[in-house]
């Protein structure tokens, strides 16, 4: 165990101190120094940069989930028809998202609108069965508002019209279907984290990169945070009345190490990924799309197959994946240590019960780790088949932790979701969790403020429903007011 040494003795203090610089943080930090200018924050990032971990393009953080393509989102039920209420609830959290996306441009808080484009977005899938499925669920959710402009097609020449290295080669006999959304966007939230993160700086609050939070305790009514600086090694004790733990894979050990009733129970199954990457732009070039299969049996939602156009840095990219894979880390920057010593009396139960419920999931990871090269591009060519493997090079992408919680009838189950923590005085607050994550932050720190601050958040909703037009309101069930809401957006971020 590493013993701290403190070798600094001034003591910060912060009305607000926020752990990790990914798109949480940023996205939470930019709402606060809006709704109390006056109120001192700090920011405290292991790496030398914003959104490098989890609010990274290649650690897979660039769909902007809206679930209009992502299947797991609406699975079908026993009976063959499909129930369109957790898509449709995706999908008002992301245009919660957007509508923050267009205040921060307009109001500076970031360079420019290139973080995000336009880019449709399309389901494909391959079979009798899959394409019945795909059309039930077609029939749930065109209906909706949200998902109004939504086409749908069993033809193998439209497909090619769509998505032309999907249809390339494949054979004409083959059961497919497709469906497709143009008005998709894709987000470069790397980009995205820094520019806020950079503004945080612009407006006052105190940046820090490359300082490592080693522990936190109780602090009166607020929190002392032990900091350590990378580069110098020098130990000192940070003072914050609140904290905010937006550490990705990291939140879990840094919430236990808090101390709060409310963390236990909690456990984090670690679940790592890689990536087929383009290199070839006469290809890269003839893609314009987020294409979305049916995951494997066994697999977790999170590594439904996808042929996946990005923009990173302004540039355009490919990329195959996800292929699963296990690695003890909670973080690519942290070791093999992260899971057993995340291991407490009060989650063992409940991650033995989730190792015994789980089994396919086991074996399902291990096969994808066993995986050759050679299978990997076998299942580029189910998506691309006439695929030329030399062309794609093997990334690795970011880790995923999914929550573990207690369950009085299971003894604990794995959540493929995120899961805000937060004492029951409001002092401190973290989030667990991944997709849809990164696409939903706006809404789900909406929710963490009304929660942790419910003397103040009364007096805040005006701000609020300046930077989130349709705050209070469902767009779905609003027609008019979505399709305002989204000519106004569409403008602003220069997606039409």
């Amino acid at each position: 165990m590493e013993i701290l040494v403190p070798s600094e003795t001034s003591t910060e203090s912060f009305d607000v101190v926020l752990i990790g610089a990914g798109i949480m943080s940023a996205t939470l930090g930019t709402m606060i120094n809006q709704l109390e200018p006056t109120w001192s924050i700090g920011l405290f990032e292991n790496l030398d940069k914003a959104g490098e971990e989890s609010s990274s393009p290649w650690n897979n953080a660039g769909t902007g989930h809206s679930a209009l393509c992502e299947l797991n989102y609406a699975p079908a039920k026993a009976d063959g028809t499909v129930d369109p209420a957790k898509a449709v609830g995706i999908n008002e959290q992301f245009q919660v998202s957007r509508q923050f996306y267009s205040w921060a441009v307009e109001n500076k808080r970031v360079s420019d609108a290139k973080f995000i484009n336009a880019l449709p977005h399309m389901s494909f899938v391959i079979g009798e069965d899959h394409s019945k499925y795909l059309q039930a669920r077609y029939d749930a959710l065109k209906p909706n508002a949200l998902f109004g402009d939504m086409e749908i097609t069993t033809d193998l020449d439209t497909i090619n019209d769509w998505a032309p290295l999907v249809a390339k080669g494949r054979d004409a006999s083959q059961k497919v279907a497709a469906s497709r959304v143009t008005s998709g966007t894709d987000v470069d939230f790397g980009r995205l984290t820094k520019d806020l993160t950079n503004s945080l700086a612009s407006n006052g609050a105190s940046v820090n990169y490359g300082h490592k939070v080693k522990g936190l305790k109780r602090d009166g009514a607020g929190w002392a945070i032990t900091v350590k600086n990378n580069a110098t090694g020098a130990v000192k004790t940070v003072k914050a009345k609140f904290v905010f733990v937006g550490a990705g894979g990291g939140a879990l050990s840094l919430l236990q190490h808090s101390g709060i009733d409310e963390i236990k129970g909690f456990g984090g199954f670690p679940v790592s990924g890689q990536f087929l990457r383009c290199t070839d732009e006469t290809i890269i070039n003839q893609h314009h799309a987020k294409v979305y299969g049916q995951a494997s049996v066994g697999a977790p939602p999170m590594s439904v197959p996808h042929l996946d156009t990005r923009f990173v840095n302004g540039e355009r990219s490919l990329m195959f994946g996800p292929y699963a894979g296990f690695s003890m880390n909670f973080l690519k920057s942290t070791t093999q240590l992260d899971l057993p010593l995340s291991l407490r009396p009060h989650n063992i139960i409940p991650m033995l019960a989730v190792g015994k419920d789980n089994m396919s999931l086991t074996t399902y990871l291990i096969k994808e780790v066993l995986k050759s090269r050679a299978k990997k591009d076998e299942a580029l060519a189910e998506y691309f088949p006439e695929a030329d493997g030399s062309k794609w090079e093997l990334i690795t992408a970011g880790q995923r932790v999914q929550v573990i919680k207690k369950d009085a009838k299971k003894g604990g189950v794995l959540q493929f979701g995120t899961e805000v923590i937060t004492s029951s005085d409001g002092s401190i607050s973290g989030l667990l969790g991944a997709s849809p994550g990164a696409s939903t932050a706006t809404p789900i720190m909406v929710g963490l403020l009304s929660r942790c601050f419910p003397k103040q958040f009364a007096g805040w909703e005006s701000k609020l429903a300046e930077m989130i037009p349709s705050y209070g309101q469902k767009l779905n069930e609003n027609p008019a007011l979505y399709a305002e809401v989204k000519a106004a957006t569409d403008k602003t971020l220069e997606l039409i």
